[in-house]
């Protein structure tokens, strides 16, 4: 019998050649070609090397140590240098530069005499030498982004972006020197704590008691009436639990579900109502560890305003009404909420009109964070759920981290949510429940909260590669000083979303922008000779606010938009997608009305 290709003309077997099934994918035809110019860009091209100059705010202690405060801690100065001997010296990092070789050092703590007729006055400087390849810094984010949006896959498109950002510092070791080496830290450990065993924790032994539907019924009975009245109650805890971005997410989605799934509140809906109202309240309503941590980064030499951290705090309360895109955020939230809002996205609208019609939550595509343990009540037969297994942990959980923020100025979020877990074990035990029952449950939270847990650990890897790749410092060299001033406002809120974004966290944007934000703001207020440059640096101060919050709640990798989801029930990437109308709106909006507020302070 002849072979069958011996009956094919040339032109058919020509024909016949497979393609490459890399190259049918468009994921792994993008995923290859960002591995291979990660591997190039590494081995070719010379970082270039960049000076952030810091200007510190500094003080002495009893013993006459000069230290900051930074994150809430003092951190002292160590061998201080003056600024024209520093190996970081302007005019050195240039040499540096013209010579293709590295600084012989990356940080460095130097002072200058601010000649004036005291001559005990200096100022004191952290220089910081940070490398970047240019926009092939980028890289790594946008490829884990733009994975997410291919793939709708959060774990293989954040692996992804991490892989490419170590062959692009060279670091081939990704297992032990990249991935382990940034989980090896207290951050690390405090989100396996905080989101794995006490959170997941918590939401399997409600699960487990029923908990969760007991006060969905009593929330139905007597206050909620329907959609609109659930959203309204999502949208006033979110306000409610105003102590930090994740903290809200968390507090509000674990909450606000068991009455919005009986009322058929889409799970897109519901994470929207609960991410809108995290970091923008959170930054606007700031009671928390916000002010103290973003006034250390606002001083600025020179400036009368901001040159004590009172004053620094009284500055950044009086920036509240002009953080227009965080104002704008909860009022379209809360018009949609109404069903007011006419600028509702189409993604939005859709997944509202499927959970009314078909009592479908999610799409038929979609994937929740939140694994099936978690989704419905595992009750004993013998035990009778009761509104006190969800309140008594819960109030116990909301006493304990507003006791503490109150007593020390930063809330105990771990020491809280211990509590309330240990709670919801006595709780159950005592009303019945055996303890392998109560085990069962708590381990089916762990189970259920696996895959957001494991999310958040790598988001945070990609995240710290992406600054050491120099991503949101080249960003900043990029804009740099190119603008007129009334366009400083809605500039810096380009840049700051597009780092925010980038990294998924606003308070790591806040450490890049605001050094260079506020003292640019006050030079171009005195080049261009404004008659009111309080109120233009409130403006900018404002925008660069704002821009974090923005990209941090639209960021498919930051850790609100993961827990948002996680906890309402929703799919990552529905999420993040039907979202972004209506921020993007509020950010335009906002963008348009700092422009115009420019001119008065002319």
């Amino acid at each position: 019998m002849p072979h069958p290709d011996l009956n094919r003309t040339p032109d058919k077997i020509k024909k016949s050649k497979k393609i490459p099934p890399v190259f049918k994918s468009p994921p792994a035809g993008l995923f290859l070609l960002a591995l291979i110019a990660s591997l190039l860009v590494g081995r070719m091209i010379t970082p270039h090397w960049s000076l952030e100059k810091i200007t510190l705010d500094v003080r002495t202690d009893p013993q006459n140590r000069l230290f900051y405060i930074y994150k809430g801690q003092p951190r002292y100065l160590e061998n201080l240098v003056p600024f024209e001997d520093s190996l970081l010296h302007p005019r050195l990092m240039e040499l540096y530069q013209r010579q293709s070789t590295d600084p012989p050092l990356t940080e460095q703590y130097a002072y200058e005499s601010t000649r004036t007729p005291d001559p005990q006055t200096y100022l004191y400087y952290h220089l910081i030498a940070r490398r970047h390849w240019r926009y092939w810094s980028l890289l790594p984010a946008l490829v884990a982004v733009a994975l997410c949006w291919l793939t709708r896959e959060p774990v293989t498109a954040l692996v992804g972006g991490i892989i490419c950002g170590a062959l692009l510092m060279c670091q081939y070791d990704i297992t032990d020197a990249v991935i382990v080496r940034r989980l090896a830290d207290t951050d690390a450990a405090g989100v396996l704590l905080l989101y794995l065993w006490l959170l997941g924790g918590l939401m399997g032994l409600w699960s487990r008691t029923g908990a969760a539907r007991a006060f969905a019924h009593l929330m139905t009975k007597h206050f909620v009436r329907g959609p609109r009245t659930a959203r309204l109650a999502a949208w006033f805890l979110g306000v409610v639990f105003f102590q930090g971005g994740s903290i809200s997410a968390v507090l509000t989605g674990t909450t606000v579900k068991p009455f919005a799934d009986a009322e058929k509140i889409s799970h897109e809906e519901l994470s929207y109502i609960v991410d809108a109202t995290a970091s923008p309240v959170a930054s606007q309503l700031a009671f928390n560890a916000w002010p103290g941590y973003v006034q250390a980064l606002i001083f600025v030499a020179g400036v009368p305003f901001l040159a004590t951290e009172t004053q620094r705090i009284a500055f950044y309360f009086k920036s509240v009404p002009f953080c227009l895109y965080a104002n704008l955020a909860l009022l379209l939230t809360f018009l949609m909420c109404l069903d007011k809002s006419p600028f509702m996205g189409s993604r939005l609208r859709q997944a509202r009109a499927r959970a009314r019609n078909t009592g479908q939550l999610d799409a038929p595509d979609a994937e929740p964070l939140s694994a099936r343990e978690l989704q419905t009540d595992a009750v004993p037969e013998n035990y009778k759920p009761h509104v006190i297994d969800f309140f008594g942990p819960l109030i116990l959980l909301i006493a304990i981290a507003v006791g503490t923020f109150i007593a020390t100025g930063s809330p105990q979020v771990r020491w809280a949510f211990a509590a309330a877990v240990a709670l919801a074990m006595v709780q159950a035990l005592l009303r019945g429940m055996s303890l392998r029952q109560v085990m069962d449950g708590f381990l089916n939270g762990l189970k259920g909260v696996v895959l957001a847990s494991l999310i958040l650990l790598l988001a945070m890897v990609l995240g710290s590669i992406s600054q050491q790749t120099g991503c949101d410092i080249y960003l900043v060299d990029l804009l740099g000083q190119r603008l007129p001033f009334y366009l400083l406002p809605p500039i810096l809120l380009a840049l700051t979303l597009t780092i925010s974004f980038s990294t998924g966290t606003s308070w790591g944007s806040y450490a890049v922008v605001f050094p260079l934000a506020m003292p640019l703001a006050w030079a171009l207020a005195q080049t261009h000779h404004l008659t009111h440059p309080y109120f233009f640096m409130i403006l900018c101060f404002a925008a660069v606010k704002d821009g974090g919050v923005f990209g941090d709640q639209c960021s498919p990798i930051s850790d609100t938009t993961v827990l948002s989801a996680m906890c309402t029930g929703c799919d990552l990437m529905d999420h993040t997608i039907s979202q972004i109308h209506q921020a993007a709106l509020a950010a335009a909006a906002a963008a348009l009305a700092w422009t115009a507020l420019a001119f008065l302070a002319a």
